[in-house]
């Protein structure tokens, strides 16, 4: 699944940026986002391992919820210069793919 896959590599580029962050953020913002991260491949994958479409669409939607959170999170990070600019920018572009990806197969079922 496309959406999996895209999420999974997410996940991956999530947990680089984030264990650059500073010590202190390791049970804070880093610990918060990278769980955010874990949770859209997660869901989507225990979604599709439901018996029906609308309880897939369910997790589906959990897993674009945790998608917003992270969205909210980066911003975070950023603002308090845990990333670069074009490293915020890169993450939250495969962000951004995986929200629509993820609407996109919400509207779908």
């Amino acid at each position: 699944m496309r959406v999996w896959k895209e999420a999974m590599e997410l996940a991956k580029l999530v947990y680089e940026s984030s264990a650059l962050y500073p010590l202190e953020e390791k049970y804070g913002l880093r610990s918060q986002i990278n769980r955010a991260a874990v949770s859209v491949p997660s869901n989507i994958a225990e979604g599709a391992g439901r018996g029906s479409n609308k309880e897939f669409a369910q997790f589906l939607k959990i897993a674009l919820g945790s998608a917003f959170e992270l969205e909210t999170q980066m911003i975070l990070a950023e603002a308090f210069g845990y990333v670069t600019a074009s490293q915020h920018q890169k993450l939250a572009q495969q962000v951004f793919n995986v929200q629509i990806m993820l609407n996109g197969l919400i509207n779908k079922l």
